[in-house]
């Protein structure tokens, strides 16, 4: 999960929270606390490898930050007075939504026209440069700037309402709206949500803890077996979005999303 996460740019938490909700029968608001935990220690993997291949753009990711970390923290404190029929619902919207947002993604990336081409963009655009570990330069313009932190602060609510929903708006924005080159938006996508998922994290295990020590004893149960392995997928995950093609990548993401939201489907109407 967390190489898959880490090499689209995507959250994979909702993946996780679908293993600890229909494979454990946890209720929702552990099943969201465990998900995001196991899903900060994956992309803060992930964020050292993005790291090293030198493929971040820091200032769009401190832009989005601005937004979706306060949200974050805004979802988590609902969230935990939430109905567990809303949770289900509201897992279901934001999955369903993800393919078809992935549809889009690709349909512009197939397009995606040379660096440093024009963009049509609603504001003035600011040139960026990111040269790359590998020697390979990406040219682009940073462009609907409030469009893109609108974009963070609603996936960071998300986020922290039912762990998922952040990574997917963040690049339909970078990629569709901005012709981000692919490879700078995972890696800047992946920091984003590496952080917005701390904030939300925190925010849980505080509530867990108040709730007292038999929710918090399930979620470090968990948590021991799932960080282990999503370090190691967040080394992998870099490697995967420079070797498989992109396009296959998101359809095939799309379509997973799309199964786990029937099954969260029939689980909340039936």
């Amino acid at each position: 999960m967390a190489t898959i996460a880490n090499g689209a740019g995507i959250g994979g938490a909702y993946l996780s929270f679908s293993t600890f909700r229909h494979g454990l029968g946890l209720r929702p608001q552990i099943a969201i606390g465990a998900a995001l935990i196991t899903e900060v220690f994956g992309f803060a993997s992930g964020v050292t490898a993005h790291y090293r291949a030198r493929t971040i753009d820091w200032k769009v990711a401190r832009m989005l930050l601005v937004a979706s970390v306060p949200m974050a923290v805004i979802g988590s404190l609902l969230g935990g007075a939430a109905p567990e029929q809303l949770l289900k619902q509201s897992s279901v919207s934001a999955c369903w939504s993800s393919p078809l947002r992935s549809s889009g993604i690709v349909r512009t990336a197939s397009k995606t026209r040379p660096s440093g081409a024009a963009n049509n963009v609603v504001e003035p655009s600011v040139e960026r440069v990111i040269v790359a570990r590998d020697g390979l330069e990406y040219r682009y313009k940073l462009c609907r700037r409030t469009e893109g932190r609108l974009f963070a602060g609603l996936g960071g609510a998300f986020v922290g309402l039912i762990s998922t929903g952040l990574g997917e708006p963040n690049t339909y924005a970078l990629v569709k709206r901005c012709r981000v080159p692919s490879r700078v938006t995972v890696a800047t996508s992946v920091v984003v949500v590496a952080v917005t998922a701390l904030a939300a994290s925190v925010t849980h295990l505080i509530e867990f803890v108040n709730g007292g020590a038999g929710e918090l004893d399930t979620i470090t149960s968990l948590v021991v077996f799932t960080v282990p392995g999503v370090i190691i997928g967040g080394q992998l995950g870099p490697q995967l979005s420079g070797r498989v093609r992109e396009v296959p990548l998101i359809h095939g993401l799309g379509w997973l999303f799309m199964v786990v939201a029937l099954v969260t489907l029939v689980e909340a109407y039936v």
